[in-house]
């Protein structure tokens, strides 16, 4: 099977539309994984897929829907292993060309039938370094510093799951030397990045 196109994802009401009441496949992955736009993939029941995502396409997130089982080819008996899917939306439409997709009875198949399977990315955590500067001027100054390092790093508001204004970097040992050196509150911990942390790449 190959991938195109990603079809939603389940931490938004329309994502969960698309796999309620189906049986939920994962391809569970690494961070660093997300940013490939074409790889193999292998799902928790051992059936491979083959993403080949368009160029300028977003990378992978926790919770994207890559396929759904099409419910024509259940109704039809069945689909062969690694066959079956097709790119469908949360209204029942067929994504390609936006037709109904129907069982043998003339009911539409919708999220929620108990029929077909849904393969759902999820992502293992990263080993982060949540850094709760007390400051403005702190913050910057973390920022600025980290920035020469050429480390990318994610911010966070009181909103987010955080429940503060951090900054998150990924794990590293030089970075926990530089924030104990400089009296910088921060705790180690594993978290499930909305985005993947990119290496930067410079010529010096």
């Amino acid at each position: 099977m190959i991938v195109t196109e990603i079809l939603g994802n389940i931490h938004e009401e329309s994502g969960r539309e698309l796999v309620v009441g189906r049986h939920v496949e994962k391809v569970v992955l690494p961070s660093t994984e997300l940013v490939k736009r074409i790889q193999r993939l292998s799902t928790d029941h051992d059936r491979e897929i083959g993403l080949r995502l368009p160029t300028g396409a977003p990378d992978l997130k926790d919770g994207d829907v890559v396929a759904v089982e099409d419910a024509t080819e259940v109704a039809e008996g069945g689909a062969g292993e690694g066959h079956g899917y097709a790119a469908v939306d949360g209204r029942g439409h067929d994504a390609a060309d936006g037709t109904d997709v129907a069982d043998t009875a003339g009911h539409h198949s919708h999220a929620g039938s108990g029929r077909g399977n849904a393969i759902v990315v999820q992502v293992l955590p990263t080993d982060v370094l949540v850094i709760g500067a007390r400051s403005i001027t702190e913050m910057a100054f973390v920022a600025h510093s980290l920035g020469n390092r050429h480390l990318q790093a994610q911010f966070f508001d009181e909103d987010s799951e955080y429940g503060a204004q951090v900054m998150v970097v990924q794990y590293d040992h030089t970075v926990q030397d530089f924030l104990e050196h400089h009296g910088v509150p921060y705790s180690r911990q594993e978290r499930v990045m909305p985005v993947p942390f990119r290496h930067a790449e410079h010529t010096h």
